[in-house]
């Protein structure tokens, strides 16, 4: 067995990286994976993110994904990315396909996860703001870690909820992962939240504020700004609110 030292990728300038494999997770989300050298990782905690660089309509552009494989992982990386049609990086993102080269810089340091942070922690995501959670919550149940996971997670429809069938297998098989879907637009005889994430969900689903509790908010903008003020109302402090 070969005991050759991990190799740590990390580039402040972007660098090809050839894609391999694709998934289709829900109707317009993809995981896409990327090669690496059979004994190279990227050199990243959970949620630290790369910049994807695309030339779109003749001008550069950039955007930031956070690998959705744990963190650690060799021989390849993989990014969960929803299409939108407003959003030029996504668009070119789910034009490529295997064997094309697409270029990265990174990883970056983010609102990130590191072992000790807390013991309780919650996870407040709207639609994409799950894909920084889902490494995240990889780690800490791949590490067994004495972690209890609280994820409250908005979507439009049932269709639209990225790893549906992960977060499903994670209640059943860990007691200290709990999970509650919130619904713009819910089927009949839905039995969780419907609506918009409120201040009753946040206090009801998430851990209380405590120093060993630290919150992960992510989503469009004005649903994390009015999510950040409930949460501080709720107690939850500044430096307990962690926006990856």
């Amino acid at each position: 067995m070969s005991s050759d030292p991990v190799t740590r990728i990390k580039s402040k300038t972007p660098v090809p990286y050839e894609l391999t494999a694709i998934h289709h997770d829900t109707h317009d989300t993809k995981t896409f994976s990327f090669a690496l050298p059979d004994d190279a990782t990227l050199d990243m905690l959970p949620g630290d993110h790369l910049y994807v660089h695309a030339t779109i309509d003749g001008k550069p552009a950039r955007q930031p994904y956070t690998p959705s494989s744990v963190p650690g992982t060799t021989g390849f990386f993989d990014l969960t990315v929803k299409r939108y049609e407003t959003g030029g990086v996504s668009k070119y993102l789910h034009e490529q396909g295997p064997g094309d080269r697409v270029l990265m810089s990174g990883p970056n340091s983010g609102g990130h996860w590191i072992d000790g942070l807390a013991k309780q922690v919650g996870f407040v995501a709207g639609g994409t703001g799950i894909t920084p959670m889902i490494a995240i919550i990889r780690w800490i149940l791949a590490q067994r870690l004495a972690v209890e996971l609280f994820l409250v997670f908005a979507n439009k429809a049932e269709a639209d909820i990225i790893f549906r069938d992960e977060w499903d297998k994670d209640v059943r098989e860990h007691a200290s992962f709990h999970c509650y879907h919130v619904l713009e637009q819910p089927p009949a005889g839905w039995s969780q939240g419907t609506g918009r994430i409120t201040e009753a969900m946040l206090r009801e689903h998430l851990p209380p504020p405590g120093p060993d509790t630290v919150i992960f908010l992510c989503g469009p903008p004005p649903m994390a700004d009015a999510l950040e003020a409930a949460l501080k109302v709720i107690g939850h402090s500044e430096r307990a609110i962690i926006l990856p």
